[in-house]
């Protein structure tokens, strides 16, 4: 549970492929500062299995991640909200504040012990049992269609570097297949449920006029990472945020920040 979950069907790996699923041989990979944007939205959702992956505030009370981050293979069911916690700004085993998850909600299609599960379901929405911190504002969430070549960015927590926010800030969109987006970050386990970034329009974004401060510094979530490709040349798969957007808009409408 601790990884970016490997994508079935894809090519068999080559000896000269990296060691990591999902990390080229030229890593792009490097340490981001937790506190500054956008990677303060960034976070850590840890169980109390020991299971870790990553995650991104989308709204004060509210987190969306990666479903199989939250699945127990043992039970062969989705973890219960008090079992999952939420860490900000966490970096070298300190954070900023932990705070437990009060509700999930999970895709109904996506089972993760199925043979083949279908992977554009495996998004999980989180809802804290009380604010964000006020110095961390939510990412926007962007369900506009993307073009191949379009600049990105994800972070995460990778098993590698588990104790740092490590990100890729120089990759872009491949594609898209079998519902998810595929782009050319490098990303491994534990950046599971980590943001796909992409640029707003400077001074705006979801919430019309905000300031880059208060948007995550210009930057929204098209999807959120869940599958690394096993194959020499870096090909890896985020569901796009259109999956779950109406979730949001659904807990928007009934007063849940």
């Amino acid at each position: 549970m601790a990884g970016l979950a490997m994508l079935a069907g894809v090519p068999a790996a080559h000896a000269e492929r990296p060691l990591l699923p999902g990390v080229g041989p030229g890593d792009r990979r490097v340490p981001v500062d937790a506190a500054a944007d956008p990677w303060r939205s960034v976070v850590r959702v840890q169980t109390n299995l020991a299971g870790r992956c990553t995650g991104a505030l989308v709204g004060r009370r509210t987190v969306v991640t990666a479903g199989h981050c939250l699945f127990n293979p043992r039970t062969r069911r989705f973890l219960q909200a008090s079992s999952l916690h939420v860490l900000f700004g966490y970096d070298r085993g300190a954070f900023t504040r932990h705070v437990t998850v009060a509700r999930v909600a999970t895709d109904p299609a996506y089972d993760p012990a199925a043979a083949a599960p279908m992977l554009a379901g495996d998004w999980a929405v989180l809802t804290l049992a009380e604010p964000a911190p006020d110095q961390v504002p939510p990412l926007p969430v962007s369900e506009a269609p993307l073009r191949p070549g379009t600049p990105l960015m994800l972070g995460g927590y990778s098993q590698d570097r588990a104790q740092i926010l490590m990100a890729d800030s120089a990759c872009h969109l491949l594609g898209e297949s079998g519902g998810l987006l595929v782009h050319d970050c490098d990303a491994t386990r534990g950046t599971s449920g980590g943001p796909l970034l992409v640029r707003t329009v400077r001074g705006a974004g979801a919430n019309g006029g905000a300031s880059d401060a208060a948007n995550g510094g210009g930057w929204a979530v098209a999807g959120v990472g869940v599958a690394a490709g096993n194959a020499p040349a870096v090909r890896n798969f985020a569901v796009p945020s259109a999956r779950f957007a109406a979730l949001l808009a659904k807990d928007t409408a009934a007063g849940q920040p």
